[in-house]
């Protein structure tokens, strides 16, 4: 049995699966809306249900004000007009949201009263546990309101890439990441970074970072202690100072470290079209430039820089001589030197 709209909704995603119907429940009530009325046992034999299934369907959704049951002996059921049964039902849900947002305070309140843990304490507190660490940091997450800054770096202790960054950049949280080649040899894929480039990212690139940082609003820190695989030591702290002194040394790198193309297009074999010298010095940076002159400021090496790329190392030689020709340039010191110079980079 198809329903009206039948191919165009995800039958994981019903329309209806908030206020606790599935797909077969929904697709009962779509038909009930369109063929006026229905007892279980006509329910039962054009939806491959029990008898007693269809029953209980049916009753769900009565109790929910969407049907109505019919007089007579033949206990058939008939949808209740959708302009007033969903717009009441939708008014319920909302004055539930309402009533567990008004509670949030109170169940704070417990939260708080619950024994101290080392994730837990304000001020300045170490932690050893990999789930605190975590949990800090998708906590950090949530009460992101202005700005987060981050050193991403291995080694990981949770997905390197979770579901919150979009959410987070979505609430127009300033985001400003800055990444190093063990990044995307561990962690981080090229999509990935060019995906949340898309959403509102700021993302640069550097050769090596010191330690794992994150910085929420100016007000809290997450910082490791050690980079020591299978070993997690790290501190969070609200302290304003040391707040302040992790800022500046995230800001340090920062300025040191290269844009990464907000975009990444993806390198085949052969030479590109929009690759090789230009007549003009005043021309900007192609994408294909801007991600090859990225890599070798990390001083990664050209194997690294060329599977990074998805090219071999014999055309990752020949774009960089390519490169350092149209900068006119003899070495990788001196094209960093005049690709700054036209802001290449």
């Amino acid at each position: 049995m198809q329903t009206p709209y039948a191919g165009t909704v995800d039958d994981d995603l019903p329309l209806l699966h908030l206020a606790g119907l599935d797909p077969v429940s929904e697709a009962v009530y779509l038909h009930l809306l369109t063929h006026g009325r229905a007892g279980a046992d006509e329910v039962a034999a054009d939806f491959s249900l029990t008898g007693i299934d269809a029953a209980s369907r049916l009753e769900a959704m009565r109790d929910l004000g969407l049907v109505s049951l019919l007089e007579g002996e033949a206990r058939e059921y008939s949808a209740v007009d959708p302009r007033f049964s969903l717009r009441a039902l939708s008014d319920r849900m909302s004055d539930q949201v309402a009533r567990i947002r008004d509670q949030i305070p109170m169940f704070a309140e417990f939260f708080g009263q619950a024994p101290a843990h080392d994730s837990d304490n304000a001020g300045t507190t170490v932690l050893t546990d990999p789930n605190a660490v975590a949990g800090w940091y998708a906590r950090m997450q949530h009460e992101a309101k202005h700005e987060l800054l981050s050193f991403d770096r291995p080694p990981y202790v949770s997905a390197s890439f979770d579901p919150y960054e979009s959410v987070v950049l979505a609430r127009g949280v300033d985001w400003r990441a800055i990444y190093t080649i063990a990044s995307f040899d561990e962690g981080a894929t090229w999509d990935e970074v060019a995906e949340l480039a898309r959403q509102g990212e700021q993302a640069r690139i550097t050769s090596e970072l010191p330690v794992k940082l994150v910085i929420v609003d100016g007000r809290t820190a997450l910082v490791s202690l050690g980079l020591v695989p299978g070993r997690v030591d790290a501190l969070v702290t609200h302290s304003p100072a040391l707040v302040a002194a992790l800022r500046e040394l995230f800001e340090f790198h920062w300025a040191r470290s290269l844009p990464l193309p907000a975009a990444r297009d993806r390198f085949d074999s052969a030479v590109p079209p929009t690759w090789g010298p230009r007549d003009s010095a005043l021309r900007a940076a192609t994408v294909e430039e801007q991600a090859l002159l990225a890599l070798i400021a990390t001083g990664a090496k050209d194997d690294v820089i060329a599977r990074q790329l998805g090219i071999s190392p014999r055309t990752l030689r020949r774009r960089s001589q390519d490169l350092l020709a149209e900068l006119g340039a003899s070495n990788r010191f001196q094209a960093g030197v005049e690709a700054s110079r036209r802001g290449w980079v």
